[in-house]
């Protein structure tokens, strides 16, 4: 059992700042204010956060989640020292067969959790029901959704979020089916239109898969499914490296989409040295930052963690309690989590320690501290 702790410095609970102290076990006892407390802080006084909820992750430290086995630890592993305190293990467009492979895996590491890793809430299913026009990364391997092949897959891992494209055959059909199931439906990898995006809403779609990438964009004659998530979404998730999307193009979404959330989509290159890594069945290379197919034709995920994405979206102009949501609060409110992603009484002890310059210092999962990177 995890023995009460306590810290001291400016704490970013559910209702905004607050100087003081926070007191938690395995779960967040008390939050007290400190007598002279004006929610200001001194310029060095330490910076409590919630930890970050990542809900697009497919590998991390050399593994990657289609590997199986214990790769979705290893993953979880490397995004806790980088502030990650839940995540959603994701996958990659397979056969069947080696897609329960790797859920197999993940619901190890659901049941089991690794002591200092990121708590795995389940999986984000992204492919195989996508379209061929708008791969990406993903090998061509798609296939239609079936509600059977489905409910096989959720049964062997819990699928919390499931990406299609959904101008294909019976999608949009088959999603109040999969919302029944408790599984977010978005739209990703998609060449539909507007329309095809706005229908698909209609039909009890939530979200977006990484927002502008692997979809048809905002042409003012021809709108297509990033149009629809501008002018229709509560939701949607991007992928903030300042790489894959423009920081103005950021700020548009970030005006349009009210509770716009952030991901890494970050490959087994992630923490680790430019070269080569699987992504699935494809390679992918890192060089200076950025993971692309070996033959250089387009990105392939990220090497991208949460704290530097906090850093990225404080750097073009998002305050510090705005980036957080952004990063906590809203993708846990996605998944209808509301013991995480925030700080308050009751809450899982999931928190981050920050310096002025939003370096990590610390972090706990559930109260467990974890070294950071």
């Amino acid at each position: 059992m995890t023995e009460p702790q306590a810290l001291q410095g400016r704490i970013l609970t559910a209702s905004g700042w607050v100087r003081g102290e926070i007191e938690f076990d395995r779960r967040v006892r008390r939050i007290r204010a400190a007598a002279d407390a004006d929610g200001a802080g001194e310029d060095d006084e330490p910076l409590i956060l919630p930890g970050f909820v990542d809900l697009h992750v497919h590998g991390g430290a050399g593994a990657d989640v289609m590997q199986g086995g214990d790769a979705a630890r290893t993953v979880a592993a490397l995004h806790a020292r980088h502030g990650t305190t839940a995540l959603l293990a994701t996958t990659m467009t397979a056969h069947e067969d080696d897609i329960v492979h790797a859920l197999r895996g993940v619901a190890a590491a659901i049941a089991e959790p690794a002591p200092g890793t990121a708590r795995v809430l389940g999986v984000h299913l992204e492919g195989p029901y996508i379209s061929r026009e708008r791969l990406g990364a993903q090998p061509p391997l798609v296939t239609e959704a079936t509600l059977a092949q489905v409910e096989r897959l959720h049964a062997v891992a819990p699928i919390r979020v499931l990406t299609i494209a959904p101008e294909i055959g019976r999608h949009r059909e088959l999603i109040p089916r999969l919302a029944a199931l408790g599984i977010r439906v978005q739209l990703g990898h998609s060449a539909g239109g507007y329309d095809d995006g706005v229908a698909a809403l209609q039909a009890g779609a939530r979200g977006f898969t990484h927002l502008f990438n692997g979809m048809t964009g905002v042409d003012h004659r021809n709108p297509g499914i990033a149009a629809a998530a501008l002018a229709h979404a509560q939701y949607a998730e991007l992928i903030p490296d300042l790489q894959h999307v423009h920081p103005g193009a950021i700020r548009a979404a970030l005006r349009a989409i009210p509770r716009l959330y952030c991901v890494t989509d970050a490959t087994a290159a992630t923490g680790m040295p430019d070269g080569e890594y699987a992504l699935g069945a494809q390679r992918v290379h890192k060089c200076l930052g950025c993971v692309r197919l070996a033959d250089g034709s387009s990105l392939a995920g990220s090497a991208l963690t949460m704290d530097q994405a906090l850093r990225n979206l404080v750097s073009i102009g998002l305050d510090l309690a705005d980036a957080s949501d952004r990063l906590s609060r809203y993708p846990a409110d996605y998944l209808g989590l509301h013991d995480r992603g925030r700080l308050h009484p009751g809450a899982c002890a999931d928190l981050v320690v920050l310096d002025a310059q939003l370096r990590l210092r610390r972090v706990f999962v559930e109260g467990d501290e974890v070294a950071p990177a």
